[in-house]
């Protein structure tokens, strides 16, 4: 396993991470699977856990919490707030009043004093950076947490939120958690450009693409992976879209082939290369899923490999544009960009 330097913190972390999303619920995970996730991964050397208080409604929490016991300090722990946690009004979104209260129930959770990294998970448009900041802030002046950063942010949030933290001198983000893949680099035109300025790390979430870049999505098979489930609008092959992405998948299967490469590895070798990337979450739901990514965790693509995927997916493209989560509200509420 390889270790980075997140951002500009000091903090050395491993540079595949350990994604809980799968944890509980969604991913009809139990304890003792998630112990034995936790537990090969930690063996693996991996040693960031990244979570959130929405996965689950809380058990995914609770889940890391019971796995990591007893061995806490060896992990940096990340989780993320902001998402709805129940119908009142209240109890999401960045304001300082949801946010203490949303640590303070994550902590429970995972049965720990305190969070290494908290995370925005969604940049919330009816509360300032001022406001949050400035909650953040405090909440790290009490120990409750050793760092902050924002989850899939646009970039002009960042640099907006940056900006906001030296005009009130207050606590900055330090990390930014974008979704990145093969098949997904529009980050690449903005937002990473944008980290590397501000020194942020990045934590790269769906690096597998929702499975499409797992090497289980081939032309010719019938397509059931348990994302497919989920949401199967996008494996629906009738779908312009969708056939776009087989169609590149394929072209990236003789890539990895002829590199000797899973497309795993291809894939996981891929984020990893990026310069602004300090490290991959993988959100393995078994222990062969983690087996296979972790097989990855020291593959370094050269350059000739690097060349012939720009070739298939161009730089600062996505080829699924409308699955972007940092969209500008504007672009999804019409009321938003026209007068009255």
């Amino acid at each position: 396993m390889q270790y980075r330097t997140l951002g500009r913190t000091g903090v050395k972390v491993s540079t595949l991470a350990l994604g809980a999303m799968n944890f509980g619920r969604i991913g009809n995970t139990t304890q003792d699977e998630a112990t034995a996730l936790v537990d090969a991964a930690l063996e693996a050397g991996i040693n960031l856990i990244d979570t959130a208080d929405w996965y689950s409604s809380g058990q995914s929490e609770e889940m890391v919490g019971k796995a990591i016991a007893g061995r806490r300090d060896d992990i940096v722990l990340a989780t993320k707030a902001t998402m709805p946690m129940s119908d009142e009004p209240n109890h999401h979104g960045s304001s300082r009043r949801w946010l203490t209260t949303a640590l303070d129930d994550s902590l429970r959770r995972l049965g720990v004093d305190h969070i290494d990294l908290y995370q925005v998970h969604r940049w919330d448009p009816s509360t300032s950076d001022e406001e949050t900041l400035s909650a953040l802030t405090d909440l790290q002046r009490a120990g409750k947490i050793r760092y902050f950063g924002s989850s899939t942010f646009p970039a002009y949030r960042i640099v907006q939120a940056q900006w906001a933290a030296r005009e009130h001198r207050l606590s900055r983000y330090v990390t930014e958690q974008p979704g990145y893949s093969v098949l997904q680099r529009g980050i690449e035109a903005h937002v990473l450009p944008v980290t590397e300025e501000y020194g942020l790390g990045v934590l790269v979430w769906s690096p597998l693409a929702s499975g499409w870049l797992s090497g289980a999505v081939r032309a010719g098979r019938d397509i059931t992976t348990s994302r497919s489930k989920v949401l199967p609008e996008r494996f629906d092959l009738s779908r312009p879209v969708n056939r776009a992405r087989l169609d590149a998948v394929e072209r990236l299967a003789a890539i990895a082939d002829q590199a000797g490469l899973t497309m795993i590895q291809l894939a996981l070798g891929f984020v990893t290369a990026h310069p602004a990337v300090t490290t991959a979450l993988i959100g393995p739901r078994t222990l062969d899923h983690l087996h296979a990514q972790l097989a990855a965790a020291d593959t370094v693509l050269p350059a000739d490999v690097l060349d012939a995927i720009d070739t298939v997916v161009a730089p600062g493209t996505d080829l699924a544009p409308d699955e972007r989560h940092d969209t500008p509200p504007a672009l999804l509420d019409p009321a938003l960009r026209r007068r009255h």
